[in-house]
């Protein structure tokens, strides 16, 4: 599916964007980590092993912790341990923990064209909001450091993306879920939730996407579209 003329931006009060993967890269990054991971503990399990071993112990962790890089690490000391038999030596410790502060200073890459979309949108007067999952501090910090922060009118971090957790955002920003646009790359988080409540979803899918994100495409809806990229946003413009 590609771009559909029948969408008219015009018709929507605000314009939702996540963050990580749509605006800036992120994904490539806990895939280097656990890459990484991997090779520390490559005396212990292979490494399809270990990478099954990963997410299992953040799929346990995940009403705990939540998401974002923390919660990455403390998941990845957690799983070293128990395939380790807690033999896990002080200096690997000690190496998880770098990785994880490595990863919160990478360089916030926007993707390409997202500059170009939120430019056009601003000169049209169009109300913008980020929604995302993650560490606060850190989708903060990426927000200010990407030259973005400028476009928006509210940043919504939230702990899940549930239809729940829309209805409040609606709320919060006072407007109708048919007056609301929002656009991601993950299926899960970013737009069958959205569509559920009766909001409108682009998907533009990103060629690194987490397995918890995979969600089989909705069928044919027509509050929902997508993108091969963003800029392809443009066209209905």
């Amino acid at each position: 599916m590609t771009a559909n003329p029948k969408l008219n931006i015009a018709n929507f009060d605000v314009i939702g964007f996540d963050a990580d993967d749509t605006l800036w890269i992120n994904e490539p990054y806990f895939r280097e980590t656990e890459e990484v991971f991997c090779e520390l503990l490559r005396e212990y399990l292979p490494k399809d092993a270990l990478h099954a071993a990963l997410y299992a112990t953040e799929m346990q962790n995940l009403s705990l912790y939540g998401y974002g890089i923390k919660a990455f690490v403390l998941s990845l000391i957690e799983t070293a341990l128990k395939v380790s038999n807690g033999h896990l030596s002080c200096e690997v410790m000690h190496q998880l923990i770098e990785l994880g502060k490595a990863q919160l200073n990478k360089p916030v890459i926007l993707l390409d064209g997202i500059a170009g979309v939120l430019e056009q949108l601003s000169r049209q007067n169009k109300r913008m909001v980020v929604v995302t999952k993650g560490d606060l501090l850190d989708q903060e910090r990426k927000l200010m450091r990407s030259g973005l922060a400028g476009y928006f009118h509210h940043v919504e971090v939230v702990s899940d993306k549930t239809e729940d957790d829309y209805r409040k955002l609606l709320n919060r920003l006072d407007i109708r879920a048919e007056s609301f646009l929002m656009i991601g790359n993950s299926l899960r988080s970013d737009v069958l939730p959205v569509l559920n409540i009766g909001g409108s979803a682009v998907y533009v899918p990103y060629h690194v996407t987490w397995h918890h994100e995979a969600e089989a495409k909705p069928e044919e809806h027509h509050d929902y579209h997508q993108l091969e990229r963003i800029d392809q946003l443009l066209e209905w413009l």
